[in-house]
């Protein structure tokens, strides 16, 4: 059942902390106290497919298409594209199978994942009180409002991108585009008080088709240029950001587009579980992921005039009207990682004195991190519906993307520092190097996409900056009523004093016999 609202931050435990020291049947007894995902296993790798991967498994769509326009030269070379497919399969190994699956699932807070989890591990205590914020826990408030930004903006570029796609049958359903989106994404936000589990249901198997599907057309194109396989040399990525500073600075911003979701793995990590999650990454989604990225190399490599949209270029002429169908359901599903990651984001502030109080429904008996929170619901959809009218389309909409969400990347390296070393007790000497090398790859991705920040980047910075004001206005507003309601009230020795001399019974005489006195007069 989900924990109630109010309970306070210091009550929740980091299991994946607590169980380092003990032995293995300590542990798995431990374990076996604290049910937080009771489910079969299998379902909620099903449901993680459905919830938490949609985004990230969307970005063979645009990704590599977006990073051959980035080389400043209509014809990619061969160079290119073995270097733009390195920089890929090695962005995602280091920054999400590496950081995420591996290293960060293990920060959670009762079961309970994402910034502010992370948050709470490092300073529960200078959250909740009155004090100083430190710069550490600013760091964190600014990191998940900026995910809030980000979660205002995924729904509304993914849904409108698949709408985009009725242009493609006919041009003239181009005036239906917003109002489809629209309609779209209001009943997106309308389904959501099912719960994660009856989404993941419906989600689920329309994203293992579709993993199987784009890493079969990958695999089927790889044989066309072997050659491509010489990407899975890391010099490859090395030989392109070197040849030419100027284009890697921008092909690494549209790299980071193929991570875009990753931190969404973090924050839903309430909903489904660590185990669930690193199941299905490592069994399907990566997989699939790296043989797509591969083919659309292939493909390039093989037919460089198929520059200009790769991923639809894999499938037969035949499927091509199928694949538009699946991609339109597939990206429609990508909004509902950062969907179910704001939920969770919000009980947590919740919890940590960030936010008002929010009515929090427990979608599963099962599962205590899936939950529906309806005003955070209903506030998202109203923004995102007010980013749809604002930009209108999906390119408009592709330079606010991934500032809001490498920020938070960024501040999730920081924090992890902290963890591993208080926490987890790695030795500097083991924690530096790994966090620099993580941070080091976050502050180039953060940097190269800082050049978004006139052109749309300014959206979700200031969605962000509204967020994180909210967050501390209402932490500074209700420590100020606590230290008034702290100096107004009796202290407890001097109220015992009181209440043992008669006063307390001595005031309800009184007051019963006044009562009395009035009603006679009446």
């Amino acid at each position: 059942m989900d924990m109630p609202s109010s309970a306070p931050v210091g009550g929740l435990v980091d299991r994946s902390v607590s169980n380092s020291g003990l032995s293995a049947s300590e542990a798995a007894l431990d374990q076996a106290k604290y049910l937080h995902h009771a489910g079969s296993p299998w379902f909620l790798a099903l449901t993680a497919l459905g919830v938490v991967f949609g985004d990230i498994g969307t970005s063979p769509l645009y990704a590599f298409q977006v990073a051959l326009t980035g080389i400043g030269h209509p014809v990619p070379t061969p160079a290119d594209v073995l270097g733009i497919v390195s920089l890929i399969l090695w962005a995602l190994t280091m920054m999400v199978s590496l950081k995420y699956v591996v290293f960060v699932l293990r920060a959670d807070n009762d079961g309970e994942g994402g910034i502010l989890a992370l948050l709470s591990l490092v300073g529960a205590d200078q959250v909740a009180d009155g004090a100083r914020l430190p710069a550490l826990v600013l760091l964190g408030v600014v990191g998940a409002s900026l995910l809030y930004g980000d979660g205002v903006i995924t729904p509304a570029i993914s849904v409108l991108s698949a709408m985009e796609g009725l242009k493609l049958v006919a041009p003239s359903f181009e005036h239906f585009i917003v109002p489809a989106t629209i309609a779209v994404l209001i009943g997106l936000f309308v389904i959501q008080r099912h719960g994660t589990g009856g989404i993941g249901k419906l989600f689920g198997p329309v994203m293992v088709v579709w993993f199987v599907v784009i890493g079969a057309l990958g695999a089927a194109n790889i044989w066309m240029a072997p050659s491509i396989l010489g990407a899975i040399n890391p010099l490859e990525a090395a030989r392109f950001l070197i040849a030419d500073p100027k284009i890697s600075f921008v092909v690494i911003g549209a790299v980071f587009l193929a991570l875009t979701g990753g931190e969404a793995l973090y924050a839903d990590m309430g909903h489904v579980g660590a185990t669930a999650i690193r199941r299905a990454w490592f069994g399907l989604v990566l997989p699939a992921l790296l043989l797509n990225y591969f083919g659309q190399g292939a493909l390039i490599l093989a037919d460089p005039a198929a520059a200009d949209n790769p991923f639809y270029k894999l499938a037969p002429g035949w499927a091509l009207i199928p694949m538009v169908v699946l991609a339109a359901l597939a990206t429609v599903i990508a909004s509902q990682a950062l969907i179910s990651g704001v939920f969770s984001l919000t009980r947590q502030a919740m919890q940590m004195g960030l936010c008002p109080r929010a009515q929090i429904v427990p979608t599963s008996f099962d599962e205590a991190g899936q939950i529906y929170v309806p005003a955070a619901n209903w506030l998202l959809m109203t923004g995102t519906l007010l980013t749809v009218v604002l930009f209108r389309s999906s390119d408009s909409l592709a330079a606010a993307y991934g500032i809001a969400v490498s920020g938070t990347m960024l501040i999730t390296t920081i924090l992890l520092y902290r963890v591993a070393v208080s926490r987890w007790q790695w030795p500097p000497g083991v924690a530096i190097p790994v966090i620099a090398i993580f941070g080091a790859i976050d502050a180039a991705f953060l940097v190269s996409n800082s050049i978004k920040i006139v052109e749309g980047g300014w959206f979700p910075l200031i969605v962000g900056t509204l967020i994180a004001a909210l967050m501390l206005s209402w932490r500074k507003g209700a420590s100020e009523v606590r230290h008034r309601l702290q100096a107004m009230s009796m202290p407890l020795k001097q109220f015992l004093e009181y209440a043992g001399h008669g006063g307390v019974a001595d005031q309800c005489r009184a007051r019963r016999l006044a009562d009395a006195a009035a009603s006679y007069r009446a």
